[in-house]
């Protein structure tokens, strides 16, 4: 059983020791962060019931995510080497709950393991059915992003950037849209919070390169202009607790 305790010093605030038995493990590597303001009363009408849009820097922020998962295991013996390693492209919300947690509402997540889709889809997660994969340039001025091609609907996504690998985002609103531990989640009538915890992880600045995104536009959302946040993480391992239903929900 993984415990993470906050032994770790910096700024970036301690992911939560999540008692056993363990949901799920995995790897998140290679993520490319990017965010847009979005007014709060814009960002209220996707949150579950007992949550609420969780507001800093006077907005509600929006993001579009990209990383690559691998080592998936079901609490701590399954592995799943296939359907556990893949590409995957998200839109997400950021979420307060009337309980206290604080975490993310996902408006879609791409993917290309239908299995993983499916699964994810006949309990409510919004994953959709994609061709995704990385766009990486090794060398001295390194790049990475992701391109997105729905196999069904409309929305696709191509976004890359270059990121600053000597210096750290520690400022405070990095620091907000990237340490989220956990996603609520509405399903069956209730709304639920899934913890997720992870050791602090790399997070550097970067700069956009390329971006034509229709993502963000497919769930119903407008935004102007480049992205207002750029980041990059080489990634982090990730545990996941177990659900629990978000009290006044």
């Amino acid at each position: 059983m993984h415990r993470y305790h906050p032994d770790e010093a910096g700024p970036w605030p301690a992911g939560p020791a999540l008692p056993g038995p363990l949901v799920m493990e995995q790897s998140w590597s290679e993520a490319v962060i990017l965010h847009w303001r979005i007014p709060a009363s814009v960002a209220a009408v996707y949150m579950p019931p007992g949550v609420e849009s969780d507001v800093f820097h006077g907005s509600a922020w929006v993001g579009l995510i990209g990383f690559r998962m691998s080592g998936t295991r079901l609490g701590a013996v399954m592995p799943l080497p296939y359907l556990g390693s893949f590409t995957e492209v998200n839109v997400r919300l950021y979420s307060r709950g009337a309980d206290g947690t604080r975490g993310v509402v996902f408006l879609s997540l791409d993917a290309s393991r239908l299995p993983v889709v499916l699964a994810a889809r006949s309990v409510g997660v919004p994953y959709v059915w994609s061709r995704c994969r990385p766009t990486v340039t090794a060398g001295p001025d390194p790049v990475c992003g992701y391109q997105v091609r729905r196999f069904r609907g409309h929305g696709g996504s191509s976004f890359t950037v270059r990121p600053d690998l000597q210096q750290q985002a520690d400022d405070e609103l990095s620091l907000e849209l990237t340490a989220r531990f956990g996603a609520h989640h509405r399903i069956a009538g209730a709304t639920l919070f899934l913890p997720i915890s992870h050791r602090p992880w790399p997070l550097h600045p970067a700069a956009l390169v390329g971006l034509e995104d229709g993502l963000l536009d497919a769930v119903g959302l407008q935004v102007e202009g480049p992205p207002e946040s750029v980041l990059f993480s080489p990634g982090v391992d990730t545990v996941f607790g177990r659900p629990w239903t978000v009290r006044g929900a």
